[in-house]
């Protein structure tokens, strides 16, 4: 009988869980109780970027073309012979929201013009004002941008967020797939070290 009325609450509890997911999910505050999460595993330090260069000879695929907000069009090709931080996110990823303080405080702290930052959302297409709004109400200035016809497979990523350090080389030397903490004084040493290169 104990076991009958242990399985009845366990049904129970597991009915409510899917019901509370499914109502988050509804209303789109799922997306925010995964954000506060999130944000607050990234203030113990466990996932802070790596502070060394993966070693690897794959050569970063710049065949693609990205618009940025306004609609305007870049080949990545202009971007050889600079270091590139590529973060692939969605402004319905909780994660993606999370990381994106640290990457706001880095990209205040690097020398623009010894490297780009582009923050490449892959929302639907038609959701660029919901990109725009969500970018603005964070106060982000970091360069935002959207694919423009088809992703190279590198960045065709299977999960998000997904970031990618590019050497001037155009050697792919840090890929982290999942949320990370950029805003690290190892990581910005790692990101000179690329620079001065």
């Amino acid at each position: 009988m104990k076991i009958i009325t242990y399985l009845k609450e366990g049904i129970k509890t597991l009915t409510l869980v899917c019901v509370i997911i499914v109502v988050l999910k509804f209303t789109g505050l799922l997306s925010s109780v995964s954000y506060v999460a999130q944000s607050a595993v990234l203030k113990t330090g466990l996932m802070d970027a790596p502070d060394k260069e993966e070693v690897t000879d794959e050569a970063f695929d710049y065949s693609f073309t990205f618009k940025d907000l306004e609609g305007n069009r870049f080949s990545a090709e202009q971007y050889k012979g600079k270091v590139l931080f590529i973060n692939v996110w969605a402004t319905w990823c909780g994660p993606c929201r999370a990381e994106m303080k640290g990457i706001q405080k880095l990209y205040d702290k690097m020398d623009h013009n010894q490297i780009q930052f582009i923050m490449l959302s892959v929302d639907k297409d038609g959701s660029r004002d919901k990109v725009v709004s969500y970018l603005k109400d964070k106060g982000f200035t970091f360069p935002a941008f959207m694919p423009s016809g088809y992703l190279t497979s590198q960045l065709n990523v299977p999960g998000i967020p997904t970031t990618f350090v590019i050497s001037k080389d155009g050697k792919i030397v840090a890929k982290e797939v999942g949320m990370r903490d950029y805003d690290t004084s190892k990581f910005k040493k790692l990101l000179d070290k690329l620079i001065a290169e």
